[in-house]
């Protein structure tokens, strides 16, 4: 046995080439579910920049357990960081519900806009990982829905009616009983189709719909507006204090909700545009100011898809910085809509 300088030198790099080996393997694996994770979570806690939070704290987790124990020994890769995820969502959401408090006006979820179904419109210089494929995303509606739920209550939801996972694999996931998990879903899913029946408007019927709105709101079109909105509409506007006529609460009943909408289109930027795409899976309109995005538009359709039973419209500037305007995936050219009057 050698126990010269160069055995010592040789050791030293095989121990060094192993960990960057093992490294490399590390953030391959988190990269490779690092979709899933923002999908969960997204739809756990609705906002982009909080999501991104909670997975850079499932980073971290993630390679200080790395750092302990060899990865082989975690026999489910996947499932270990769903838990991790999953469980720093969940301590989040105290912090959250308190600045939600605070909000100024109605809250709404931070919309995930894309030109075609699925491929997520971001700007340019994000991370590359961040353009991939996130189909996982519930509807605008779906997620106002989801913030009626105590926060265990819309994991379970989440999980198991959004991705699929088993009773029993969500109660691994949250250390709890599979008769507790059960029972969380049972009401998660009482309240939500209480609040919210299940059916889906067939595309090109959503689109249709969301043009003929949008020409109408922004046009100041308050005879169309009646015509288009359903009696018992709701209008959520989200300017979070940083936007004119956004008001401070949701507005219900369809004369009220014509005369907020044409109040709200003669504030209208001068030479906008308006871009249609889809925005959590959902047909939509995505309004431009130049080249900065100024609101983004979601309508819920009635039953019979006829009339517009809901409203979203995202102003907040806090919440538009991922929506960029020049996207090879944009679903139109963009086209100015009339003014009052005009």
């Amino acid at each position: 046995m050698s126990d010269s300088p160069a055995d010592g030198v040789e050791e030293t790099a095989a121990e060094s080439t192993a960990d960057s080996l093992a490294d490399g393997t590390v953030t391959q694996v988190f990269i490779g579910h690092r979709e899933l994770l923002f999908s969960i979570v997204y739809n756990m806690l609705g906002s982009v920049a909080d999501t991104e939070d909670v997975l850079q704290e499932t980073w971290l987790s993630w390679t200080g357990r790395a750092r302990r124990s060899p990865l082989k020994e975690v026999a489910n890769p996947r499932a270990y960081l769903v838990r991790i995820a999953v469980n720093h969502a969940l301590a989040r959401q105290a912090s959250i519900r308190r600045r939600r408090e605070a909000y100024v006006g109605p809250w709404l979820p931070e919309p995930l806009v894309t030109g075609v179904e699925g491929a997520t419109v971001v700007a340019d210089g994000a991370d590359g990982a961040d353009r991939a494929l996130r189909t996982e995303s519930v509807s605008m509606a779906m997620l106002v829905v989801l913030e009626t739920l105590t926060p265990l209550e819309r994991a379970v939801f989440v999980l198991h009616e959004v991705f699929g996972y088993a009773h029993t694999e969500i109660a691994d996931v949250l250390d709890r009983s599979p008769s507790a998990v059960r029972q969380l879903a049972h009401r998660a899913r009482q309240h939500v189709h209480a609040r919210r029946p299940r059916y889906e408007a067939h595309p090109r019927v959503q689109r249709e719909a969301t043009e003929r709105f949008v020409a109408a709101a922004l046009g100041g079109d308050v005879g169309a507006l009646m015509e288009i909105l359903a009696p018992d509409v709701t209008v959520w506007i989200d300017g979070g204090g940083k936007r004119q006529g956004a008001g401070l609460r949701p507005v219900q009943g369809r004369e009220k909700a014509a005369r907020l909408l044409a109040g709200y289109a003669s504030r209208r930027p001068e030479g906008f545009d308006v871009r249609y795409r889809h925005v959590n899976g959902d047909p939509s309109a995505v309004v431009f100011a130049g080249d900065s995005p100024y609101a983004v538009m979601v309508m819920d359709l009635t039953p019979e898809s006829d009339q517009v039973s809901g409203v979203y419209i995202v102003t907040n500037p806090d919440k538009l910085g991922g929506v960029a305007l020049d996207v090879d995936t944009d679903e139109s050219a963009p086209h100015d809509q009339p003014g009052p009057g005009e």
